[in-house]
């Protein structure tokens, strides 16, 4: 046989169209069988002449022109059929990913960039040094951090059926050859996609958050529980293999977090009590899985004391573990771990005040700490291997002790977040009420400094128990006292971090640390002892001026005695938030963009300055307006020594869905997280050497110059919040309430006070995207002024300089996905003619401009000539949308029209979750 090769680009793509193919006829069977011919033509009908204007052979008012008028009780099956196209084409698009990645693996190709083993290989060239490497990740951790999104609505039923089809199409492609075992699991899928049709894909009731806590823990039983321990595994096991005198990653260096629940800026929904079922449903789903696997192993581990020897430890634990002797007597390891569950099955029900499935009602004593359960395990483990029974060792327990490892009896670390400015309010009430001082919020900021580190440094309490509180202060304070329970019963890593919103001064983090001294979590010390607080006191840097003062800001509070001593008590290391929702917003783009990538020079400089461990987090959204894009490139266009070993980031809504629903695109998706940490903690990967400094003045410039063309748009254009108001969907996002929180921060038609997540998702609903480009191309434009040789040296920045590449590559992949087009559309829902005209044409022309701008520097013909899977995604997936759009813009005119009917509303909500799902990044 000849060596194996990779397809040719036609072969490549054609099992994926096959999918969708076979898919779609399925879910077209199913439609006609049960939505009767005339729903079924009306969708097929559309759905040709979708793909019609795709090709250029009819205009975009042939689509609308079939939809208009359309009876609502045909819209709601065409508008659902449309959407689980979407989701099919998805579901086809993962498989055709993991197959390509096969076939390459087949071929002997080398390993592919963002994938672990290309890392490894870059690191093994490199020839590091083994304490180099030992000193940059020794606090090393790579943190996901799930987010609740008002777009990601669909069901768990919806997602299991997603999970079954997934594995089902799978199996149908192993076994091709197999004519009868192919028409048994096509049979399977078609019942599937029947349940799926029968399955209302969203709740009709308001998107509670108790419901996004279930949302967002559905991940774990789904891929995570099993994905991010063999990670760990598996990195821990590669590093040390290469410097194997030096002690790596001693924890594990994938551990997730969570917002939902915790994060109660701007949402009057997050209380105390929110925040036990948070943490505790967190820790129940640890728990149930835990105790799950420990019945599996007592099953397995059947090992006779007749045919093999234990260790004394085990022994020790067998001896105890059924109360009555004679069972399983000669079976000590069944024994040992009937031991090991029912402890932990009074852990469990200590901290949870029940007993989780597979529990042992057996009155054992708690464990007091991970730890002590894996000591027990490792006692299991240490046993097996000294009987030579190494590969049952290596199985199920070892992925139990993982598990274990990595997610403690906490599952998720639980992050607590805040507006400064209610901070400010409820620590003038505090003091007021205490007789500190009768009015804080009139006080500078340097007596503020003083008086907050007063009462930073002594145990005293501001409150009795009889204080009388307003609601808010009260509601405050219940919180973080409930965080504090949580701490004590979970551990300190259940609730790691208190995040600091529109952080802007150095007493809005002393604030912050006054609420945790007054809620039980901060021990200010006392002379000969340190102040303790196991909570990080995290500022969130958003708006572009804040980020330009963020590093001073810092920097002011390090000098602070009490704040410093904090910073020690943590090890030396400070958190630093980056917003990249609210400086897009602010500034535009490009200027966000280069804003935060100057924050992080300054903050990496201060860190240098002031001996302390910098960990950045970055608030990410799914779509480019909000930091989003491929999170490897992403990782490695950040400054050299911006890294350092840690990362945490949000992921958001649909795109936790399209990252962490299956495991193999979870699987691809987090390693790509470690990797890109990795290399830039580990490589030189900035690439401009002695070219910084005047590369860093060329984006001064350019970043001066965007936010400019974006501010004559956006917060100088007279009537442009209007315009923005009728020509997209945000009224309706706030009004259909899609997710628990508000839409606005406060009661106002600001676009400053809106939240980033509906004004991109939007924009990114009416095809504008207009948060992810808007202003780049004047910007860019205006720098070159025709000069050939300063064009050639923007061609040469993209070319070395992976900051500047990654930010002209997502433009180009959100410029991909609008449609200006479709944007006109939406725009005919303004009234006043002269505006729609003004705003729309402004958008229109730095859309060209943009794109023209993008050719001339990379050199590419199309948007998308570096990135051909995405290319291929739109080509599968948008004529899908075309319908979508049309049914939208539809419905929005009947409800602005006055009918407000609860079917009219559902349509244009189901309207937003199909057209979220095909975007796959859409806010």
């Amino acid at each position: 046989m000849g060596e194996p090769t990779i397809d040719t680009p036609q072969d490549a793509i054609r099992p994926l169209r096959d999918d969708i193919r076979f898919l779609g006829g399925v879910l077209g069977d199913t439609i006609r069988g049960h939505e009767g011919p005339e729903v079924f033509d009306l969708i097929e009908r559309v759905r040709i002449e979708a793909f019609r204007v795709r090709r250029e052979e009819v205009g975009r008012s042939a689509v609308a022109e079939m939809l208009h008028g359309v009876d609502i009780a045909v819209a709601l099956p065409l508008i659902r059929a449309f959407s689980y196209f979407v989701l099919l084409a998805n579901l086809a698009e993962d498989i055709q990913r993991d197959r390509r990645r096969a076939a390459h693996e087949a071929a002997g190709e080398p390993p592919q960039d963002s994938s672990l083993a290309a890392t490894y290989r870059k690191l093994d060239a490199a020839a590091l040094d083994g304490r180099r490497v030992a000193d940059l990740l020794a606090d090393a951790l790579v943190s996901p951090v799930i987010t609740a999104h008002p777009t990601e609505t669909r069901r768990r039923t919806v997602f299991d059926a997603q999970a079954r089809i997934t594995e089902l199409m799978r199996r149908r492609q192993r076994y091709a050859e197999n004519e009868r075992e192919r028409a048994d699991l096509e049979s399977q899928i078609r019942r599937q996609v029947l349940s799926l049709w029968r399955t209302a894909l969203i709740r009709l009731a308001r998107l509670r958050i108790q419901d996004e806590i279930s949302v967002g823990l559905r991940y774990y039983d789904l891929t995570l529980f099993d994905v991010i321990p063999a990670i760990n595994a598996e990195v821990r096991a590669a590093l040390r293999s290469r410097w194997p005198g030096v002690e790596l990653l001693p924890r594990p260096m994938l551990r997730p977090g969570s917002w939902i629940g915790g994060d109660r800026d701007g949402n009057p929904y997050v209380t105390a009590d929110v925040v036990r079922q948070a943490a505790y449903r967190a820790a129940g789903v640890a728990f149930e899985r835990y105790l799950h696997e420990l019945v599996e192993l007592e099953k397995t581990l059947s090992l006779s004391a007749r045919l093999v020897a234990v260790t004394p430890e085990v022994a020790a634990l067998a001896e105890t573990g059924y109360p009555d002797p004679a069972t399983h007597a000669d079976e000590p390891y069944r024994r040992a771990l009937h031991h090991i569950r029912a402890r932990l099955t009074a852990t469990a029900q200590a901290a949870l005040g029940e007993v989780p499935p597979n529990g042992l009602d057996a009155g054992a004593r708690p464990y007091s700490t991970p730890q002590a359960v894996l000591d027990d395990l490792d006692a299991v483990d240490a046993s097996l291997r000294g009987s030579g029974d190494d590969l049952l060792a290596d199985d199920r327990l070892a992925a139990l002790r993982y598990a274990l490892e990595t997610f403690g009896f906490h599952l998720q670390g639980l992050d607590m977040r805040q507006n400064s400015e209610v901070h400010e309010q409820v620590v003038a009430e505090l003091l007021a009420w205490a007789g500190v001082h009768p009015d804080y919020a009139s006080l500078p900021e340097a007596r503020r400094v003083e008086l907050l580190t007063a009462e930073l440094s002594t145990r005293r309490p501001l409150l009795g128990p009889h204080a009388r509180l307003s609601e808010l202060a009260a509601k405050e304070l219940g919180i973080v006292r409930a965080a504090r329970e949580v701490v004590e019963t979970l551990g300190a890593e259940a609730v790691p971090n208190y995040i600091i919103s529109m952080c802007t001064s150095v007493s809005d983090l002393l604030e912050a640390a006054l609420l945790l001294k007054e809620g039980g979590l901060l021990d200010p010390g006392e002379p000969g002892v340190p102040p303790s607080c196991p909570v990080g006191i995290v500022p969130l840097f958003e708006t572009i001026e804040d980020l330009g003062a963020g590093a001073a800001t810092l920097s002011a509070a390090l000098e602070v005695p009490v704040y410093r001593e904090l910073v020690a008590a943590q090890g030396m290391r400070q958190e630093v938030m980056l917003g990249y929702s609210d400086s897009n917003k602010d500034g535009g783009y490009l200027a966000a963009n280069w804003a935060l990538y100057r924050a992080e020079l300054d903050l990496v400089e201060v860190a240098r300055k002031t001996g302390i461990r910098l960990r950045l987090f970055h608030g990410r959204g799914g779509t480019v307006g909000r930091g989003g894009g491929r999170s490897y490139d992403a990782i490695l266009a950040q400054p050299a020594g911006a890294v350092r070993g840690s990362l945490r980031l949000t992921e958001q809504g649909e795109v936790i869905a399209a990252k962490y629903a299956e495991p193999g695109a979870a699987h691809r998706n987090l390693e790509s997280l470690i990797a890109g940490t990795l290399e830039s903690t580990l490589l030189d990967v900035e690439g401009l050497g002695p070219d910084a400094e005047p590369s860093y003045g060329i984006m001064d410039d350019l970043a001066a110059r965007a936010r400019a063309a974006y501010a004559r748009l956006v917060h100088e254009t007279p009537g442009f919040v209007e315009y923005f108001r009728q020509s997209t969907p945000v009224a309706e996002v706030g009004d259909l309430n899609i997710g628990s929180r508000p839409a606005s921060r406060k009661p106002t038609s600001s676009v400053a006070d809106l939240r980033a997540i509906p004004w991109v998702m939007s924009w990114s609903q009416a095809r504008v995207m207009l948060p992810g480009w808007y202003g780049t191309g004047t910007a860019l434009e205006e720098w070159i002024g025709g000069d050939p040789e300063r064009l050639a040296t923007l061609a040469d920045l993209y070319r070395r300089w992976p900051f500047f590449r990654t930010v002209l590559s997502n433009l180009a992949q959100v410029m991909a996905k609008t449609d200006l087009d479709i944007a006109a559309r939406y725009a005919e829902l303004v009234d006043d003619v002269a505006l729609r005209e003004q705003i729309f044409g402004m958008i229109r022309d730095e859309h060209a401009r943009t794109i023209r701008m993008h050719a001339a520097i990379t050199g590419n013909d199309h948007l998308l000539a570096d990135n051909p899977s995405l290319a291929e995604s739109i080509h599968n997936r948008f004529p899908y949308l075309e319908p979508l759009n049309q049914m939208q813009v539809e419905l929005l005119r009947r409800l602005r029209a006055g009918d407000d009917s609860e079917l009219v509303k559902r349509g244009i909500l189901l309207t937003m979750n199909g057209l979220a799902t095909a975007l796959r990044n859409s806010g």
